[in-house]
Parts: structure tokens; C-alpha cells; sequence
């Protein structure tokens, strides 16, 4: 990019290029989720339960880069499919734990393939796959820092 004019052009940002894909994956797993019956924020919440068990309603929060006005209504919507159970603390009332049901753990069995079908879909090698989410964790980390660096707000970082 030689020219201002160039540099604001839409085709040469970064950020659309990242908006973009996360769209072109949105897509994908909107078809590859379609058996499961979840959509792909509830999906991201299934995977750190699958991965993690209970949990906060404040931990999947900070696990998945979401507030709780965002959370709330995906965790509503999993207890009345009867994949998930939400409790409030006896000692402290404003911490709700969430916890898989039998049938939430089930789905784990279904929701195996999705990960190896998104990789197919990709047209990436596995080990492709791998550099590039490890280079887009270095990317976040690096924006996170640049925002703390410049006394943004704690929720962007």
C-alpha cells in the first residue's frame, strides 16, 4: 500500500478480512450443527462444559469473550432444551453455576465430527489449521495488550 487511498480501501483490511471468515465459519457450522440442534454460540458454550464441567456463569464469560447480557439469553435457551442446568449459589447469590444434563453430555457423542468436518471444510491441512489458529491467538493477545496499553476498558481486554 502506497497511498492513503489504498490503505482505506476495504480489500486491504485485516479486519474485514477476519470478519469475513468468521462469517464464512458461521456458515459452516450453521450447516455442520444443523443435527445437533445448537447454534454456534451455544456450541462454543457446549465445548467449555464438555471440556471443563461446572462452571460460572462468570467463567464461561471469560472463557468465551462474552458479557453477561450476551450469555444469559444462550444459557436460557440451552435449560429449556434440557441441555444444561443453572444454579445460584447458596453462599453467593450473584454466582450462578451451570452444569451439563445427561442429555448435554450425550450430545458430546454427535458434536464429535464437527470439529474434523469444519477442518475438511477449511481446505487446510491439520497442521495448517493448528499454525493458523496459534497465530490468531498471538494476534488477540497482541490487540488485548495494545488496548491495555492504552487504558482501554477492562472488558476489551
Amino acid at each position: 500500500m502506497t497511498t492513503t487511498e489504498e490503505a482505506l480501501r476495504l480489500e486491504n483490511q485485516v479486519c474485514f478480512a477476519l470478519h469475513a471468515a468468521n462469517r464464512a465459519f458461521g456458515n459452516v457450522y450453521r450447516v455442520l450443527l444443523k443435527d445437533t440442534g445448537l447454534t454456534y454460540p451455544q456450541y462454543l458454550v457446549m465445548l467449555v462444559l464438555w471440556e471443563h464441567g461446572e462452571t460460572t456463569v462468570k467463567g464461561l464469560g471469560e472463557a468465551l469473550r462474552l458479557d453477561s447480557g450476551t450469555l444469559s439469553p444462550l444459557l436460557k435457551r440451552l435449560e429449556a432444551s434440557g441441555m444444561v442446568e443453572r444454579r445460584r449459589s447458596t453462599q453467593d447469590e450473584r454466582s450462578v453455576s451451570v452444569t451439563l444434563t445427561q442429555a448435554g453430555d450425550e450430545l458430546r457423542h454427535r458434536a464429535c465430527e464437527v470439529p474434523l468436518r469444519i477442518a475438511a471444510s477449511t481446505g487446510l491441512s491439520l497442521d495448517g489449521i493448528a499454525q493458523l489458529r496459534d497465530r490468531l491467538n498471538d494476534l488477540t493477545r497482541e490487540l488485548d495488550a495494545a488496548v491495555a496499553a492504552a487504558g482501554g476498558p477492562a472488558e476489551a481486554r
